[in-house]
């Protein structure tokens, strides 16, 4: 059964190229942060992606110049007027990460610039990572005053070691790409013209391998870090939905988006 993903535009443009599916995330222009109504999309695609039968692998990466710069800085401030909308955020964020955890298919990041907060924590759920060697990637949430719950809290110290995950985490500082190779956050750091080239081509490798060995062996993988998502994300998006309601995380949005205004007008 071929399905469609056209519904998922143009926030999120789904290309399938023979048995490989390319997901781009598709608002250059805000760097592409993450909308609500893409928080929404990205929840059920994962799970569109195992209906699909004539997949085999898929590559996700960002248009423009960044992988992902994370949660968008208006819907921080709907989500701290709204009490309810916050809540439903939470529940849809730990949703997309088991979501993401359960998708049978190989999954390649093809970080082709910065990818922070929620964008790092898709190239780190992801089964392999490949770099532009001029990128970084970041999971500044305590900086805006947020609980990393649905960020590198589940995933950071399956990658590096615990306390590299408290010092990135709790410092909210940049990750450089050639760090991110050598503390085990990336496979492959390239120049900018080949991320996109060198995560196909390992994507088509993976395509290439027996299908139930390869879905079954990742499965089996990713059943510690499941164990670990039982254990870790109810209290952690908790803790982050109590947060969104604090006054630190009105007054950080508010400045951001005033300075982003302040830099476009100029």
């Amino acid at each position: 059964m071929t399905v469609n993903y056209d519904d998922l535009a143009p926030e999120i443009l789904v290309q399938c190229e023979g048995n490989l599916r390319i997901v781009t995330l598709n608002r250059p222009e805000h760097m592409n942060s993450v909308t609500g109504r893409m928080h929404d999309s990205m929840c059920g695609m994962w799970e569109r992606f195992d209906d699909d039968e004539e997949a085999r692998a898929i590559v996700i990466t960002g248009a423009g110049r960044a992988f992902c710069a994370g949660g968008d800085m208006e819907l921080l401030l709907e989500v701290h007027k709204d009490r309810k909308l916050a809540r439903r955020n939470c529940r849809e964020a730990e949703r997309l990460q088991r979501a993401f955890l359960g998708c049978e298919l190989p999954i390649v990041a093809a970080v082709n610039g910065p990818a922070v907060g929620l964008g790092c924590s898709l190239a780190a759920m992801s089964d392999m990572v490949v770099m532009n060697e001029d990128a970084f990637m970041a999971d500044p949430h305590v900086n805006v005053g947020v609980v990393a719950g649905d960020g590198g809290a589940l995933m950071w110290p399956f990658l590096m070691s615990m306390l590299q995950a408290k010092e990135y985490l709790l410092l909210g500082d940049r990750i450089p790409a050639a760090e991110c190779l050598r503390i085990g956050m990336a496979n492959r750091v390239v120049s900018a013209d080949q991320v996109l080239p060198t995560a196909t081509d390992l994507a088509k490798r993976l395509a290439a391998k027996p299908v139930q060995a390869l879905r079954d062996t990742k499965r089996a993988l990713n059943i510690h870090v499941q164990m670990a998502a039982d254990a870790v994300l109810p209290f952690a998006m908790a803790a982050e939905e109590m947060t969104f309601a604090l006054d630190d995380v009105r007054d950080i949005a508010r400045a951001f988006l005033a300075k982003e205004r302040a830099s476009t007008s100029s």
